[in-house]
């Protein structure tokens, strides 16, 4: 079977309802802790047949009494980019994966595990899935979360780099601004896309954060905005193409404004634009990236032929299917 960290999660749920799908046994391993958001996070994985829930803290045991999973898909990780907990953070995030890698060389197992556009901190260094110990080494993360994708990425790179044993397959994916269903649990954390069709559904203007940085115009802050379902085809593809191994983007390739996204939601629901701008909270300055935009080169000359889903046709199917219809979970 399948193991699946975080998959009770934003992309780990959508990725274990793609596996389902294919009839795959799937073990997720997750908490389903209920949060403040007023969606139980267990409706992530109701519309599906998996193989059991595993807490995290019995991930070891699991896998030194269990026969070997046909790969590990680590998905699981603190995604607050405001968290300040140092510790819990490192333990979570560059423990965890860098103690999965180590496993899955010394067991033969494929793992894909998840970094992060935010490894790019601002961009100054632009968006070059470079997995080099040099190139990595040039990357500045904005916050501690950015961070803690960064150093796993540079800590497997020196792995490789001094001839250390691998996995099989291993691939670890910087997914960059995500959006899509399964994501009412994560609170601030979740997409501007479900942020801004609450605000416009309860009858109030979207607002958007103005712009700090001289020529850039209040909303004209540009992301790589991605479907996640892109993301999940990029897992599929990676198990299904196991001679692929690397560091790799997943993004569209284009960057759009969030005046784009906003006006993409109206669209959507039928209604005309009513964009209101805001002060970026306290908690965000210097931390925030103004642009982001995934090279995708690298990916496609491994072989990946898929086509990314635009920003327009992608809010549209968010919205209409699921945002706006009684049962909103894959």
């Amino acid at each position: 079977m399948y193991l699946v960290t975080g998959g009770a999660g934003f992309i780990g749920s959508n990725l274990v309802a793609a596996l389902c799908a294919r009839g795959e046994e799937v073990l997720v391993v997750d908490r389903l802790r209920a949060g403040d958001t007023g969606r139980e996070k267990w409706r992530n994985l109701a519309h599906h047949g998996i193989a059991g829930l595993l807490p995290p803290d019995r991930l070891w045991d699991w896998l030194a009494d269990s026969p070997r999973p046909k790969a590990i898909l680590h998905l699981g990780a603190v995604s607050d980019t405001t968290v300040t907990d140092g510790d819990l953070v490192a333990e979570s995030n560059l423990s965890m994966t860098l103690r999965l890698f180590s496993w899955c060389a010394e067991n033969e197992v494929p793992l894909i595990y998840a970094s992060s556009g935010a490894t790019y901190g601002g961009g100054d260094q632009g968006f070059d899935d470079d997995a080099s110990p040099e190139a990595l080494a040039a990357l500045r993360p904005l916050n501690l979360y950015g961070w803690s994708k960064h150093a796993t990425d540079r800590r497997i790179a020196d792995l490789l780099a001094r001839g250390r044993k691998a996995p099989p397959q291993w691939a670890g994916l910087k997914f960059f601004n995500v959006y899509g269903p399964n994501e009412f649990h994560k609170g601030r954390m979740a997409s501007v896309v479900l942020h801004k069709f609450r605000q416009i559904n309860a009858g109030n203007p979207a607002t958007l954060f103005r712009s700090d940085r001289k020529g850039i115009a209040d909303g004209e802050q540009l992301r790589d905005f991605v479907h996640v379902d892109d993301c999940v085809a990029v897992m599929l593809w990676l198990l299904d193409h196991p001679q692929v191994s690397g560091l790799f983007n997943v993004g569209t390739g284009t960057a759009r404004s969030f005046l784009d996204l906003t006006r993409a939601i109206y669209t959507a629901l039928g209604k005309e634009p009513d964009i209101a701008f805001v002060d970026m909270p306290v908690d965000l300055e210097g931390k925030y990236q103004y642009y982001t935009q995934a090279r995708m080169d690298r990916l496609r000359a491994a072989g990946f032929t898929g086509t990314a889903t635009g920003l327009e046709e992608g809010v549209a199917r968010y919205v209409q299917r699921f945002l706006t219809q009684p049962d909103p979970y894959v």
